[in-house]
Order: C-alpha cells, then structure tokens, then sequence
C-alpha cells in the first residue's frame, strides 16, 4: 500500500471539517482515513498550530553521525570501566574483612 502525502492545507481543512462535522466518524470516512491519524493530526495541531505540518526533513551531516557514534561508544566504555572500579572496590573490601 502506497502512502498518501497529504498537503498542509489538507490537514488543516479536515481537522477543521471534523470539529464542526456532527460526528467525526463521518468525516474520517470521507477522506479514507484512520482514528488513529486524525488524532495525531489534531495533537499535533493544537501544540504546535499550523506549524506542526511544515516539511522537517533535514539532511544530518555525516560528522555529525560519526561524532555521535563515536560519543555513544565512548559512553559504553566509560559504564564498562566504572563497573569494573565498583567490582574492584567490593573486592578490596571483602579482602580486609577477610585479613
């Protein structure tokens, strides 16, 4: 099933037909769409305005990937060492209880 791209002013005008239409069902059937989406569109609408149906799709420059990747895995190494500081630690302990 090919995905429907639906217009700005599109948005708008349905969300605007449901509010006023007497049951929302109706509207939704008109334009073949789901509860589901029409409730998102309406969130969307009402926290962000027209707005929230603007084009967003930006590119994400490859450095930037690259740096977040690299940061991710810098972070999983740091926990790793931690961990192994805390277990060291817990050893050292138990050793002086011991002796």
């Amino acid at each position: 099933m090919q995905k429907r791209i639906w217009k700005k002013e599109v948005h708008i005008a349905i969300i605007r037909e449901a509010e006023n239409a007497p049951t929302i069902a109706e509207v939704l059937r008109k334009y073949n769409i789901a509860q589901s989406i029409y409730y998102k569109w309406r969130r969307q609408f009402e926290a962000y305005g027209e707005s929230a149906f603007d084009n967003k799709y930006y590119r994400t420059d490859p450095e930037v990937r690259r740096l977040e990747s690299e940061n991710q895995r810098l972070k999983k190494l740091l926990v790793e060492k931690e961990l192994e500081i805390e277990l060291l630690e817990e050893c050292v302990k138990k050793m002086t209880i011991i002796l």
